[in-house]
């Protein structure tokens, strides 16, 4: 991080309020005095405030670790507020907040937080700064070792768990082990088989997942009794942020599940340059971060890993049953699932997916190839724009594209950089057709050229649309969801007692909606999704309005 650009937030991170800001800010909050030595929050409390120090001083401590003593991070005077991002995303406190002196402050809750970033612009923006900046401040200093993951590099286990924490951008350490360092692993009573760990607040919590570490932050959903919500938006792509940003900005109550993290395949794209407002490009993380911080601000309630099972309408709701059980109930929902990546059918495919097989090219992975040769598969832009950030990170790439015509199905500004690439060998008319190597890929056999060197196999054949759980609704052959003018007759039947046609984006079965990759006649571009699941929104207003 540049001097200029951390300067800079360090003085969002502790912005100065005027008078009328602070007396504004003050009025959503209830008075509390506070005496030396209180907590005003622990870190593991899943539900805490936003704290506005009138008068006293407040510290904010990374408390004591197994391994490490507790840590100061920072002190808050007069007229200032004591919370981060955590605050909006439902994540429960990792650090703690401590009285050093006596005086009197003002608890804002999370839902009086929400009220604020709705009424106040101005406040809105200042706290949103002030939040974000103070979680790209702590992410590079103690506090990321209240969350700290631990396993070999070549564990898809822990590329998983990595990919989780990055994706929801939570404060965290990670520590890869090499291969031969596991038996020091025995000094703190971890067997190789507990890999992946992950210490929370110095617990370890052995053989991790993303769902249970999530469990455990206070990032799962909780049902709420009697709840229904406006919208529920399923897959975190730029579809179903589009739709849960404009969905929550206009009044809906919004929940948005995603089986991973909020991203879906654009969040693995290194850089998208044909996005509207972006002329030098934009990577997919940059623009699934804004988007998911955009979302927070408009109260969008996210929760991942959260996989759904099954969608049934039932009278005027709908039931979304969740992979453990849990049901969510919603009065209309989008459907955004993306698409499940294609895999090529070969030998220990499966041993080397996470062990060298990846779908994504972002600096996750390249931390996996370390400037080694690698081999990229597929012939559209994701495949060119894969192929371009691996070269220009030293990584010797070959390109293989089973078509004679690499501009068939890729734009031509990549065609032309890609050729002109010395670093980068372009196969068409060529297939890969056997993997080799140990613990990890090492050999990659192309028909066309025999056997290469590759650390890595970079996937990018398509992928097919996630609806095998949506059985009741209408899908083409290839599994995508009709929608609109496009659904069957067969299926219209059911709308007769509505006397309507189904809306624009809407599937077979009212109020539920389909918007993305995985609705059929979808364009399969950022733009085009970001699009779709803005318009479907409106659709969806339309439809809440028959039931009032």
């Amino acid at each position: 991080m540049g001097a200029m650009k951390q300067t800079q937030i360090e003085r969002l991170a502790k912005p100065s309020l005027s008078d009328a800001q602070w007396e504004r800010l003050k009025s959503f909050g209830e008075v509390h005095d506070v005496a030396e030595g209180e907590y005003l929050f622990r870190a593991g409390d899943l539900d805490y405030d936003l704290i506005l120090v009138d008068t006293g001083e407040v510290q904010i401590v990374r408390d004591a670790l197994s391994w490490v003593e507790e840590t100061v991070i920072g002190t808050m005077g007069p007229r200032s507020f004591v919370g981060e991002l955590g605050l909006l995303n439902g994540q429960g406190a990792f650090l703690s907040a401590r009285a050093t002196q006596a005086g009197r402050m003002l608890r804002v809750s999370r839902a009086s937080l929400r009220l604020l970033m709705a009424e106040d612009d101005e406040l809105c923006d200042l706290v949103l700064h002030a939040l974000w900046a103070r979680r790209e401040m702590l992410r590079r200093g103690p506090a990321a070792l209240t969350l700290k993951l631990v396993g070999p590099r070549s564990s898809r286990d822990f590329l998983s768990l990595r990919r989780f924490a990055e994706r929801l951008d939570l404060v965290h350490t990670a520590v890869e082990l090499p291969s031969d360092g596991l038996d020091a692993l025995a000094d703190h009573d971890i067997a190789p088989a507990d890999l992946p760990v992950a210490f929370i607040q110095g617990e370890p919590l052995r053989r991790a997942t993303p769902g249970l570490v999530a469990e455990r932050l206070g990032l799962s959903y909780q049902a709420h009794a009697d709840e229904v919500v406006d919208l529920v938006v399923i897959g975190g792509g730029p579809a179903g942020l589009a739709a849960a940003i404009y969905g929550a900005s206009e009044g809906l109550s919004t929940v948005l599940l995603d089986a991973v993290a909020p991203g879906g395949q654009a969040a693995a794209t290194s850089r998208i340059e044909n996005f509207l407002g972006f002329p030098f490009g934009v990577s997919g993380g940059d623009l699934i971060g804004q988007a998911s911080l955009q979302a927070l601000k408009f109260g969008v309630r996210v929760y991942a890993p959260c996989e759904a099972r099954e969608l049934r309408a039932t009278g005027d709701t709908l039931d979304i049953t969740l992979t453990d059980g849990r049901v969510l109930r919603a009065r209309t929902a989008i459907v955004t699932s993306g698409a499940a990546y294609r895999t090529l059918d070969l030998d220990r495919w499966s041993d080397f997916e996470g062990a060298g097989i990846f779908y994504a090219a972002t600096p996750l992975e390249l931390r996996q190839v370390l400037e080694s040769p690698v081999v990229v598969v597929g012939g559209a832009n994701s495949a060119g724009q894969a192929s371009l950030f691996l070269a220009a990170n030293g990584c010797p790439v070959h390109l293989v594209v089973r078509g004679s015509d690499l501009g068939t199905r890729m734009s031509s500004y990549l065609v032309d950089r890609l050729l002109e690439d010395r670093r980068i060998e372009v196969h068409t008319q060529s297939r890969v057709v056997g993997l080799d190597g140990g613990a990890t890929l090492e050999r990659v056999s192309i028909d066309s050229v025999g056997d290469v060197s590759a650390r890595g196999l970079f996937c990018f054949i398509g992928a097919e649309p996630a609806t095998s759980w949506l059985g009741e609704l209408d899908r083409d052959a290839d599994g995508f969801l009709r929608t609109g003018t496009d659904v069957s007759v067969q299926s219209l039947q059911r709308w007769q007692g509505l006397g309507r046609e189904p809306l624009p984006f809407e599937t077979s079965v009212p109020r539920i909606f389909a918007a993305g990759d995985v609705r059929r006649g979808s364009m399969k571009r950022v733009a085009a999704a970001v699009g779709e699941g803005s318009s479907a929104v409106a659709s969806v207003h339309r439809a809440l309005a028959e039931l009032r």
